[in-house]
């Protein structure tokens, strides 16, 4: 299987880069093809106004390296993993960024937003968070999020890393282990048990076993 990996950090030794790089290892020892990607190397510029900014072939015209990594990077991964520090109780500008530019290739007004749409559907979608705050709802707003971004893609929401880190690398002084915890995400990600029941939903007696 393929996976990518979106860390949106614009630090390469901050707490959510070290988990994204954990969660390629696990993915890795698994035997699955990873594409860690850094944010603010293909980002940078925010969402404009589609109907005066498009280009006369439909196309975006906003020139960065956005249109090649969610073409031919996020559109072919079986799975996508997430990894943001939580500003503000959310995600990061860029990871807000990265969802928002996606609008122009789903868009009716983009030539190819058919196979755009199928190309979102059906991944398995992973969550790894830092913050410093321990709070246990800190991440809710991130969590639910995601959540909806998964829902509406007809996604499956795998499951999330929360290390709790300020200072870089913090995160691995975590007694919870979340480097640990990301590099079993990684290794399981694609055969671990993901469900998200509703009320008719056909259930076994039991889970395991």
């Amino acid at each position: 299987m393929k996976a990518f990996i979106l860390s949106s950090s614009p630090r390469r030794n901050g707490n959510s880069a070290l988990l994204a790089d954990a969660m390629r290892e696990g993915l890795t020892a698994a035997g699955h093809a990873v594409d860690l990607v850094y944010a603010d190397e293909i980002v940078s510029h925010f969402l404009r106004d589609c109907r005066t900014c498009r280009k006369t072939d439909g196309e975006c015209a906003i020139e960065d390296g956005f249109r090649s990594a969610f073409l031919h990077r996020f559109l072919p991964a079986d799975g996508f993993i997430a990894a943001t520090p939580i500003y503000w109780y959310g995600v990061s500008a860029q990871l807000k960024a990265f969802f928002d530019r996606s609008f122009c290739y789903y868009a009716a007004s983009y030539p190819q937003s058919a196979n755009v749409i199928e190309g979102m559907k059906g991944k398995r979608i992973g969550l790894l968070l830092s913050s410093e705050e321990t709070f246990p709802m800190v991440s809710g707003g991130i969590v639910a999020q995601i959540q909806e971004y998964t829902r509406y893609t007809r996604g499956s929401f795998v499951g999330v890393v929360h290390g709790i880190g300020n200072a870089r690398g913090d995160v691995r002084h975590d007694p919870n282990d979340p480097i640990g915890s990301a590099r079993r995400f990684g290794e399981t990600f694609f055969t671990r048990h993901a469900t998200d029941y509703q009320i008719d939903t056909p259930r076994a007696g039991k889970v395991w076993g």
